[in-house]
Parts: structure tokens; sequence; C-alpha cells
């Protein structure tokens, strides 16, 4: 009988990222990619050690508790709203994300959805396949200038520098932020980023961008009223998590022009999409795919992997995101 520790992965990943696994663990792998209920993963998780998982198995004290031999779960992306963090020290159960792998995609992404919305392109291209496009005129889907614009970013952390980097930097953009503290006065030179309060940020934003965490408190951080305080030309661009904007009143202003256009990436209940935001024009919408690349969802994975290897080797996880023995965040 194999001694060595029991590891479930638990949706398909890269299958070099199972063969590194399987050299030091023993794996039951997920590849056929079920998408199991909580009941059901907590079933696949009786007997195992540790759990690669990627963001939507939801880890809770109910699940602790019928899995004792857990020891570690790794999570295979940057964000864990997934994990109950406390629940999870209390019952000695190490968590690892999955930071700096994805921060320069994800960032191309954030800035691609940024482009697509302020200048149609969507829209556009499902006029042209509807064999709507007949002639030129004028402002047929004229929209918003990028270059030269205000970009305003909310959560300035890794991927929200990296995108002001390439706003300042490559498009000539006048960067503004707001975050929970403030950056150095160096790391603010470098992205060419000033540093305003929320409300300024929604008045001056010629360009929204959305890069913060989902937490209990930043549910609807953008919602009706935030979305009053914008410019009406102005668009709102969602990279972060779902639940961070009101979707439904973000339907609505988009339906009433209250703002010009939004791109999003992530959705509250995804993969279910609020139907209204089915039913606007002046919305550009992606499945979660902004660190979608082959090479970044293989690091992704392999750094879940590292974290799995180095804790059970007894030297600590590498990216833990909370601290057995003093609880607390890292």
């Amino acid at each position: 009988m194999s001694t060595k520790p029991r590891i479930l992965i638990a949706r398909a990943i890269s299958p070099e990222v199972v063969e590194q696994l399987k050299q030091h663990f023993d794996v039951q792998s997920n590849q056929d990619d079920v998408v199991w209920t909580p009941e059901e993963l907590a079933q696949q998780l009786q007997g195992k050690d540790g759990v690669l998982t990627t963001g939507s198995q939801r880890i809770d004290a109910q699940l602790l508790a019928a899995c004792p031999q857990l020891k570690i779960v790794a999570n295979m992306a940057v964000g864990y709203n997934n994990f109950d963090v406390p629940a999870m020290t209390a019952a000695g159960v190490q968590g690892t994300n999955a930071p700096d792998v994805l921060t320069e995609t994800t960032a191309d992404f954030g800035f691609a959805l940024l482009m697509a919305t302020a200048r149609r392109i969507t829209e556009s291209e499902h006029y042209l396949r509807a064999g709507l496009w007949k002639d030129w005129h004028y402002d047929l889907f004229a929209g918003a200038e990028v270059h030269g614009s205000t970009l305003g970013i909310l959560g300035m952390g890794r991927i929200g520098q990296a995108i002001a980097r390439r706003a300042a930097y490559g498009f000539g953009m006048k960067v503004i932020y707001h975050n929970r503290s403030r950056l150095d006065t160096a790391m603010e030179a470098e992205c060419k980023a000033a540093y305003v309060s929320k409300q300024e940020l929604l008045e001056r934003s010629d360009h929204l961008m959305l890069v913060l965490p989902f937490t209990p408190e930043n549910r609807h951080t953008i919602g009706a009223a935030e979305i009053e305080q914008m410019k009406p030309t102005a668009t709102l661009i969602n990279i972060a998590r779902g639940g961070i904007v009101d979707d439904a009143a973000l339907a609505q202003a988009l339906r009433d022009k209250r703002i010009a256009a939004a791109g999003l990436d992530v959705f509250e209940g995804e993969p279910a999409v609020h139907p209204d935001l089915l039913t606007v024009p002046n919305v550009v919408l992606t499945p979660h795919i902004a660190s979608a690349t082959k090479g970044t969802r293989t690091a992704m994975a392999a750094l879940a992997a590292d974290n799995l290897i180095s804790f059970f080797a007894g030297k600590g996880a590498l990216t833990p995101v909370n601290l057995l023995g003093g609880s607390g965040l890292h």
C-alpha cells in the first residue's frame, strides 16, 4: 500500500501538472471535469490529505468537518473567496493561492476588455454579422477615446499596477486610483498613478476598472448610487470578482444609458449571468477568462502543485493565505 499522501485534483488541469503530482502523491484526478456538488466533493475528499481546487469549490466549516484528514487546500487562482479562511484556520487546514503568475496575462485581458468596450467592438461585430452594415456614416459605432483619457482603477494590487503601467506608458492615459491602502510614493511614480477618494474616482474616470478582491464588505461596491456618480460617457470594466458589482443595477443603468458601456468578465452567481445583461447591447461579456492563456493556466496549476509538494515535504506552503498556529490572513 502506498505511503504517499493522498491528493484530490478537483477539476481538470494541465496533464503535465497531473504527472508532476503523481511523482509525489497518490493522486485521484478529475480529468473528466465533472462539476461536483458540495456533498459529492466531500465524498471525493474522504481519506484525502490534500486537494487542488480551481476557485469554484467551496471550502467551509461543513466540508471541513466531513473531511477530518484534510491538511491543505491549494487554490489554482489568485482569489480565494471560495475559502472560509477562519474555518480553515480553526480546523488546522492550510490554504494557498496562486498570485503573481497570472498578473501580466490578466492585465492584458483587462486592457483588451477596456478597449473592446470603449470602441464598441462586440456591438459592431453583432451588427455586421446580422447583415445590417449597408453604408458608412460619420458616427457609425463611434465610441470613446482610450488614449489620453482618464483611467480610474479601484483596487491597486499587482494586477491593478500592471494595468496602470499599460495605460500610462502605452496609451498616455491619466491614471487615478483608489485602494484600501495607498501605494508608496515610489510605486505611484512607477505606475504614474495618483491616489484619489472613491468619490473622485467615480466622478473623474472616463474608464473605471475594477480589480479588487471579493470580500463580504466589498459586495456591491458598485451599485446604482455609485453608477449615478459616474460620467454618462464613462465605461465600467470588471475583471475582479462577481458580486463586486450589482449586476441588476448595472443592467438598468446600461439600458437607461446612464453610463456608456460596460465590459464584464465576472458575474454574481456565475456561471449564471443576470438575464438583463444579456439583453442590453452596450455590454461586452466574457466567461471569466482573464487569465486564460495556455501558459498562464499551466503556471497557475504548477504553483498550486508546488504548494502541495512543499507543504508535504515539511517546508511549508509557498503562498499561504492563512497562518496556522497564529491564525489570521497572510
